[in-house]
């Protein structure tokens, strides 16, 4: 069975209007290839995102810091009420082939850490570019041709 990819879109869940814009086009572009987005389920770059995805017809899973569904944005397909706040972020991590990082603040840097000592690529899009390991992009088609430069076998 071909099973689609799963990216997880990491960032801000306050974010200026011109980081939503960022993660939608990202999340179109990964829905429009089917691929899955995996994201915390909440707002700013987690709902940007997921919108572009949902807009695209992809399939968006939000995992959930708390433990009420209904908290996740209009734009999340399936959500998972974790409970575990923070712990949420190796979740996100542990879900995802590959993760692309825009902008964001310390939770972000403490997923960006947790992929990479788990072995798993990171883009950054205007996010933490200087850590090691990472890979960045300087817009979303940028994003783009590295997911699937590094997706393909």
């Amino acid at each position: 069975m071909n099973r689609p990819y799963h990216v997880g879109v990491i960032g801000s869940g306050a974010c200026s209007p011109g980081h939503y814009a960022l993660a939608e086009r990202v999340g179109f572009e990964i829905g429009k290839r089917r691929w899955t987005l995996i994201c915390g389920g909440l707002g700013g770059v987690m709902e940007g995102a997921a919108k572009g995805c949902a807009e695209a017809g992809g399939m968006t899973v939000g995992l959930l810091p708390g433990l009420h569904r209904e908290r996740a944005n209009a734009f999340i397909r399936i959500a998972v009420p974790t409970g575990l706040g923070d712990g949420r972020n190796l979740m996100i991590v542990r879900a995802s082939d590959i993760l692309v990082a825009i902008s964001g603040g310390y939770g972000t840097l403490s997923e960006i850490a947790l992929a990479l000592k788990n072995g798993k690529k990171v883009i950054g899009l205007q996010s933490f570019e200087d850590v090691e390991g990472m890979l960045s992009a300087a817009d979303p088609e940028g994003v783009i041709d590295r997911l699937e430069t590094c997706l393909t076998p």
